[in-house]
């Protein structure tokens, strides 16, 4: 899926594998896994793709042929793998550009981004289980099992799990900016 948007991009501008590594500083070999499905690519590299493709992270995602009504099942999820200390999200969504809503699990430490950051959307956060501190515009915000916290993603944000134990989110953000 995110392979194949991203192999259409790449020959869409007439780039080889080499001349995209070039441009993002990534590998020929990475670049090639993540087209042929072998790898999930991280946020990271995602952010570089997005760039040399003039384009925003949500279109990376966009599927196109998304189906009418979308089915996520546990263990067949895209997953957006970041740095360690960093959030992995699971893709709940299929990529038709309105909504996307992601899962993430947070191991003590683990932070949605190493400073905050921010982009044109809303987002919602909702915590499955433990605890986050939610940083919106500067301010903190303790948000625990059962609670949510909604704002304007323009503002510059991250999350990040400051307990000795895991939490689990849902995170849904419109229109869609990973």
């Amino acid at each position: 899926m995110i392979g194949d948007r991203l192999r259409v991009l790449r020959r869409a501008r007439s780039l080889t594998l080499r001349s995209l590594a070039e441009r993002t500083g990534l590998s020929v070999a990475l670049l090639s896994q993540i087209e042929n499905g072998k790898t999930d690519p991280s946020v990271e590299t995602l952010r570089k793709l997005a760039k040399v493709f003039e384009s925003d992270l949500a279109d990376l995602f966009r599927e196109p042929d998304a189906p009418p009504v979308h089915v996520s099942r546990a263990g067949e999820r895209f997953r957006m793998q970041a740095p360690a200390g960093q959030i992995t999200y699971e893709r709940l969504t299929p990529g038709r550009g309105d909504l996307e809503v992601l899962r993430a699990d947070l191991a003590p430490g683990d932070r949605s981004a190493a400073e905050p950051w921010g982009h044109v959307s809303t987002e919602c956060v909702y915590v499955l289980a433990g605890q986050i501190t939610a940083t919106v515009d500067g301010q903190n915000y303790v948000v625990s099992t059962g609670e949510s916290i909604t704002f304007d993603s323009r503002l510059p944000h991250l999350f990040a799990n400051n307990t000795d134990a895991g939490a689990q989110i849902i995170l849904a953000v419109t229109p869609p900016t990973p």
